[in-house]
């Protein structure tokens, strides 16, 4: 069991999460944030509790819904933030935007919005470890969509025939944008996908930050001792539709709002304080304190974000892997 300074962090990261994300849903609306952005609500748990089993050193790769992996393992919300806005404080200095964000200081190699693309980044992460005879371990945040990608199936074969030290993490939210993943995978479970890859899969319920911290600790540990892969699917749910303001455009519902709600009484977050309170490890006050210290903390975020000024256009060209040619 982890002690309370852990379970406690687990509870703010996923309460940071859930209001950053909130505070991205108006920014939205308000069009200060402009082009696609994806919600994290309802996930928080899965990246949260697989996150607390990694050490800042290791690495991460993530996809579009890019938003609650940084925060996850400890990133900073003022820089993310100021990404969002496109900001020259972002942590890509405003030139990653919603959907590709990297922070090297907590391992987070990149996020991208091409579905799939991040797993393969991760294995070859996994193999740069092997190489140079460290011990960091690599996990790659996907879809359900995702593993239907050629991309899946080459990284996690390789990884598992090289046995790399990477762990394939499945954030099953049932859904593409509208389809259904039991409509578009031939198995029951993503993680049934691993027998055919001799490595363990494992289902975990994504909706509870701890479930998912014993089962990608484990993960871990057998990726360290350089027993290779494991492929961890975290069943979860989005509360938002895929891309914030999809409804507008999709008319005829995918999914009934019970189904919704009913997941809804399930929430990460209701979960999580409720064993916290239940075990005697925080008070509801511990708890309502520590909520409105978030509030705050996302409140100073916007306000950094918002006064943060943006990037030169001169300085379009910086940062990239080669020189351009010349344009004159």
């Amino acid at each position: 069991m982890l002690d309370k300074t852990a379970l406690m962090e687990m509870m703010r990261r996923m309460l940071r999460i859930r209001h950053f994300e909130e505070a991205v849903i108006n920014l939205v609306e308000r069009g200060e944030i402009v082009g696609a952005a994806h919600s994290y609500i309802g996930e928080e748990a899965v990246a949260v509790g697989a996150c607390m089993a990694l050490r800042d050193d290791d690495w991460m790769t993530g996809n579009h819904r890019s938003h609650g992996h940084p925060i996850a393992k400890g990133g900073n919300v003022k820089t993310a933030m100021a990404e969002l806005l496109g900001k020259k404080t972002g942590i890509c200095k405003g030139k990653g935007g919603s959907m590709h964000l990297a922070d090297f200081s907590i391992g987070i190699l990149g996020e991208s919005g091409i579905l799939g693309s991040s797993i393969p980044v991760a294995v070859g992460a996994a193999l740069g470890s092997r190489l140079q005879g460290n011990d960091r371990v690599a996990v790659c945040f996907f879809g359900d969509g995702a593993s239907n990608e050629g991309a899946f199936h080459e990284s996690i074969n390789l990884a598992a025939v090289w046995k790399l030290p990477v762990i394939f993490l499945c954030e099953n939210n049932q859904y593409a944008v509208t389809s259904s993943f039991k409509e578009m995978v031939a198995v029951a479970n993503i993680s049934d996908r691993a027998a055919a890859y001799a490595i363990p899969g494992v289902l975990v319920d994504g909706q509870d930050a701890l479930a998912m911290h014993e089962a990608v600790t484990a993960a871990v540990e057998r990726a360290r001792s350089g027993q290779g892969p494991t492929l961890v699917e975290g069943r979860t749910y989005r509360y938002y539709d895929h891309s914030l303001g999809l409804g507008r455009i999709v008319r005829n519902s995918y999914r009934d709002d019970d189904e919704v709600e009913q997941w809804k009484l399930r929430d990460p977050l209701d979960i999580h304080r409720a064993m916290l309170i239940e075990q005697a490890i925080a008070t509801t006050d511990e708890l309502d304190a520590m909520e409105e210290q978030v509030k705050a903390e996302i409140e100073e975020a916007v306000t950094f974000a918002r006064e943060s000024p943006y990037p030169d256009p001169s300085e379009v060209w910086e940062d990239m892997y080669a020189e351009p040619i010349p344009l004159e």
